[in-house]
This record gives C-alpha cells, structure tokens and sequence, in this order.
C-alpha cells in the first residue's frame, strides 16, 4: 500500500463501489499521518450531545415508538460548531463527538422498547435496575462487534449501502469539502428538514397517504382488507434512494406479501369464523381492519422470518464468527513480533483486551442478575446463558441489518428473547410478577446489546471511509455509553412519574406495551403464536433456497406497509437518474448528486425531527387535528409527495462528469 492520499477533501470515487481485484481503498484522512480526533473539545462536545439527545430520544420514543437516530444531528452541529469557529482539520474531532453521541439513540432504542414494561404491569422498578441493564447491555454490544469490524466495513466494501452511514459521513466530508457539494446539502437539508418540520409541528398535510381517501379505496379497505399506504416524509424517501432498488424491492416485497396476499386471505375466511383465533387473540377476524390483521398475524410471521433469517445469518456467518473468536485467542496468547506496527486506520482494541473485557463483563453481569433481579444463583447463571448466547448469535445479524437498510429489527429480536426467557424461566419455576421483572431485564440487556452492536457498525463505517482510528473510537464509545445509560434511567422514571405510560394522556410507549402484552400471559402460562413464528421461519428457509436475502424480506414483513413503500420509491428514482443516459461517467455523477441531495433530506429530516420534539415536549404544537386527519389532508400529502421526488430527480440529473 502506497500513500496515494494527500488530504483528500472528498470521499475518493471507489468509496461506495465495490473494490477491483488488487484495488485498495484509501481514506480521505492518511492513514500515514496523524491527525486531531480525540481531545477535550472533542469528547466533552461528545458528552453533551449524549446527554441532550438520550433526554430527547427517550421522550420521542416513548411518545411515539420511534426513536430517531441521533447520529446525523449531530454530525450536522459538529460540522456547524467546526464551520463557526473556523477550526481547522476538524473532521477527526467531528467524528469522535458523533460516535461518542450517537450512543444516545441506541442506548434509548435498547431501554424503551423493554423497560418501562416494567411500570406497564405495575412491577417495582428500581433506578439502578434500569441504569445497570442499559450499561452492562451497551458495553456487551461494543465488546461483541469490534471483532467483526473489518469484515463488515473493509472486507464486504461496497456490498451493503449503509445507508445512515453514508448520510453522515456526507454531512461530515461537507464540512471540510465546502463549496457547492455543502451549499447543495445544505440546501437540500433545508428542504427536506422544513418540509418533515411543517408535517410534525403545523400539520398542513398528513404524514401518511392512503388509498382510503377515495370511496372506492374505502370499500376495498373495509371489505377485501386490501390498503395501500405511503410515508410521505422526505427523510424516509432519501433513505431508499442510498438503499437503492435491489434492497428497497426486497423489503417491499415482504410488505407486499403481507399486505396483499396474507391479509386479504384471511380476511377471505372471516365470514365463517365465529371465534377469535390465535394466541390471546380477542377480536374476531371480520371485525379486524387490516392494519389488526398485520398486527395480530402478520407481523408475528414477520418476527418468525426475522428469527430464521438471523439463524441462517449467524450459520452463514459461522466462519467469520470462528475466525474472529480465533483470531481474539491468538492475540491473547501470542506475541507481536518487533517491527510489525499496524497502520492507525487498521488498529481495533487489542484483542486480548476484548476478552478479558468481556470475562470480567459477564462476572459482572451475573453479579447483577443474581444480587439485583433474581436472587438466585441457579436463575441468575441461566439468565446469564440467555443473554451472553443470544447477544453473540444475533450481533453479526444486527450489524447485518444495518449495514442493509439502515433498520435494526431489534424489537422483533427482542420479542424472540422474551419469549425464549419466558419458557426457559416459567420452567425452572420463576414466573409470576418475580419472572416478568427477570424476563424484563433480560431482554433490556439484550435489547441495547443488539441496539448498541447493530449501531456501532454505523460509527465504524462513517470513520473507515473518512479515515478516523477505529481504537479510538471503540474506546470513547464506553464513556458515551456510560453518560447514555445514566441520563436515560433518570428520563424514564422522569417521564413514568409525570404522564406515565398507560391510562389517558399517559406516552404510549407501543413497544414497552407489545412486551407487557407478551410477557403477561406467557408469565401466566398462557399461549405464544409459535404456528405463525414457525410459518415466518419456512418462509425465510425458502427465500434462501431461491436466493433472497430472507432478513430484508422479513424486515418488510414486521416493519408496517407506509414505511416501506417510500423505500422503494426512493430505489426507484436511484434507478431512473442512474440509467438515463449512456455515458457511463454521467450516470455516475448523477447517482453521486442524488446520494448527496438524499443525505441532505435525511439529515434535515433528522435534526428537525428533534426540534419538533422538543416543541412537543414543552406543549408547541400547531396542528389541526381535524384538518391533519382528513381526506384533504391526505390528498395534499401526495401532492407534495411528488414535488419533493420531482425535485430530487430533477436537481440529481442537473449534474456535470467531471
């Protein structure tokens, strides 16, 4: 390897391809030189970013069951802060304070989909319980993914789009590029973070289109169960438009066949059916509508599916999974000859360091469970064989999903560990509230494990295109974790003591409330829908056999139709600015332009998704219900709809080859 690189202001043009035999890829930083990355600008910037978005995060989440990611946010103040002060060979130090804060999100993603369940069912819950699950579960995740760093970010370059990792490190490279690439990001921020701000906080068109708004669509709706709907924000267009239209395809095509084949084939036999059916099913099928119908069959298929693919996934990945345990043990037990001094863009933590690391982890771990949830030894060593066996086997496939659509299926995952814990507890005679408070936490600490892991890959990614130092970053990211966990236990005891999370005007906390659902009756002794898991694991085995990456599919199964259909509508305008013309070079710079025009509705989207919830919170909010849930409304949705795509596939094909 040569240093071909001089201070790089743009990603070079291999960044996003797939590697030619005997081509390197080499960073935008040299991996020759040293550069600023890790100072006190940098970390306490870092910090309090962790702080800030884990508080508002948290509130979102519970809100309204999404949590944002926080990692584009705050690339785009860490560019702002740098631009401002006119720091210079600041994207080091940028990257640090993103990966350092981005622990917010995925801290909160791995507390809220779990633990205010807690609260839900009316169990005690103590501070430290949901501080000490959150940590221990975000340094497991860290742990566990830094071994498959350089297979997902370096050997498998340019397969998986990492679409969040490709807007971030757009926002990042802008800052230091300048000139028109950062004028049209930012103009397209602007764009895309005003139209999704007009949305969440005036309410002047729905967030969703559907095909209801016409009498006819009703009817279809209400008779055939047959529904088509779209997100029309522009932040989840740009993401389809990164994915492009071979992972966008497959991800809808799940949705379709749930939405319209499986749907309207039970509704096809809801005539003759007198009874409820399923697993603590309380409703018949015909008074379903078909978004009850996706909830109660569908989406358990899809859990199923996401269950098998990351079976097939961690089978598939068995050989990665025995090298890097291999190559940690080598490490440990061998030592480094003189002279062999590993390039800074190359260096992870010492292996030896992670497996030491992780012994004295789980030691911990299983402290916890025994003196601080289950008070019992034998429960306590089986809690801690739930956790460590499902947290290592499902890593690759949260770092997998990712790396794909940008979507960990971390509550579907969790729902499984859950469900596992439950019958492992119940059987070995802890169940009632003591077994729901067990399974409850066992699942918290998996949950931000995967959260973490699936997240983490995102840092390592932005940084090993722009040329950071992966020890560097996987060092910082235990402090930021630390300051995540902490400030999300406070928040979430915060928020169950001032609106609580069940009852009128409480959050609604959609996920906490699943697993409370979940948990109860399986506590309880009663039922799981295992027919619908095991028709969603077939279906992923049979999409292996004819070559389809199941884990997409299934995603497009568990995740509902609207957020998957502007998916694929972004691959499709990827597709058409790509193909028009026949120059090679063209179609290239056009795909390039889009990427950043896309970056730009994601992070405008983004960043002013946390302004919204910030208003929200202190109680800023101008929307017309009534007007917001008309047919009108609706309407003006797809309207816009088309004018934000018309304006990203007429800015992308306005671009010059170089």
């Amino acid at each position: 390897m040569t240093d071909v690189n001089k201070d790089l202001k743009e990603l070079p043009e291999n960044a996003y391809r797939e590697l030619k035999p005997g081509e390197e890829y080499i960073p935008v930083l040299s991996p020759f030189k040293v550069y600023p990355e890790v100072n006190l600008r940098s970390v306490l910037l870092g910090l309090l970013m962790a702080i800030i978005f884990s508080a508002a995060a948290a509130y979102l989440g519970l809100k309204i069951g999404q949590v944002f990611e926080a990692a584009i946010p705050i690339a785009i103040i860490a560019v702002g802060l740098s631009s401002l002060t006119k720091r210079k060979n600041a994207l080091g130090e940028n990257v640090i304070i993103q990966s350092i804060g981005a622990s917010s999100g995925l801290i909160v993603a791995g507390a809220i989909f779990t633990l205010p369940a807690l609260y839900i069912l009316n169990l005690e819950a103590h501070f430290y319980q949901i501080f000490l699950s959150s940590l221990l579960g975000g340094f497991l995740g860290i742990l566990l993914l830094i071994p498959f760093r350089k297979y997902f970010v370096s050997d498998m370059h340019g397969k998986f789009p990492f679409p969040e990792a490709t807007a971030t490190t757009e926002v990042l490279i802008s800052g230091e590029k300048g000139g028109s690439s950062a004028k049209l990001l930012l103009i397209s921020g602007l764009i895309g973070g005003i139209y999704d701000f007009i949305i969440a906080t005036f309410g002047w068109w729905n967030e969703v289109f559907t095909t209801r708004v016409f009498s006819f669509g009703a009817m279809l709706a209400d008779k055939a169960k047959v529904v088509f709907k779209i997100n029309v924000g522009a932040a989840v267009m740009g993401l389809g438009y990164i994915i492009g239209l071979k992972y966008a395809a497959i991800i809808c095509a799940g949705s379709f066949v749930g939405w319209y084949v499986l749907i309207p084939l039970i509704n096809y036999f809801a005539a003759g059916i007198t009874l409820p059916v399923g697993a603590n099913i309380t409703m018949l099928i015909g008074d379903m509508s078909a978004e009850e119908i996706f909830t109660a069959y569908v989406r358990q298929i899809g859990i199923g599916g996401i269950a098998m693919a990351g079976i097939i996934g961690i089978l598939k990945s068995s050989g990665i999974i025995k090298n890097a345990v291999g190559l940690a043990i080598k490490e440990t037990f061998s030592r480094k000859t003189e002279g062999s001094v590993e390039l800074r863009t190359r260096r992870d933590i010492p292996m030896n360091i992670i497996l030491f690391g992780l012994i004295i982890l789980t030691i911990i771990i299983f402290i916890f469970f025994w003196a601080g949830v289950v008070f019992n030894l034998v429960h306590a060593l089986i809690a801690l064989a739930i956790v460590m066996i499902i947290a290592f086997l499902f890593t690759t496939v949260a770092a997998n999903a990712i790396a794909i659509v940008g979507t960990n299926p971390v509550s579907g995952m969790t729902l499984m560990t859950l469900i596992i814990t439950s019958l492992i507890m119940a059987s070995v005679g802890l169940s009632g509230e003591a077994g729901m408070v067990a399974a409850l936490i066992i699942g918290g600490v998996v949950c931000t494990s995967l959260a973490m892991a699936g997240g983490f890959i995102t840092d390592l990614k932005i940084g090993y295109w722009l040329g950071s130092s992966p020890y560097k970053q996987q060092t910082w990211k235990f402090l930021g974790t630390f300051v995540s966990a902490l400030t999300v236990g406070g928040v979430i005891i915060l928020l169950n003591k001032t609106y609580g999370f069940v009852g009128e005007n409480a959050l609604v906390a959609p996920q906490a409330n699943a697993m409370a659902a979940v948990i109860e009756p399986m506590m309880s002794g009663k039922p799981a829908p295992w027919l619908l898991y095991l028709s969603g694991a077939f279906l992923s085995l049979i999409l292996t056999m004819i070559g389809v990456p199941a884990l997409a599919f299934a995603l497009g199964m568990f995740i509902p139709l609207q957020l998957n259909t502007p998916l694929l509508m972004g691959g499709i305008i990827a597709w058409f600015v790509s193909t028009r013309s026949k120059d090679e070079k063209l179609n290239s710079a056009r795909k390039e332009r889009g990427t950043l025009i896309a970056s730009g509705f994601i992070a405008g989207g983004a960043l002013m998704g946390v302004i919204s919830a910030l208003l929200n919170f202190f109680g800023i909010n101008f929307v017309n219900k009534e007007w917001f849930e008309s047919n009108g409304a609706e309407i003006l949705a797809l309207v816009m709809f088309i004018v934000i795509c018309s304006y990203l596939i007429w800015e992308s094909l306005r671009a010059k080859k170089e």
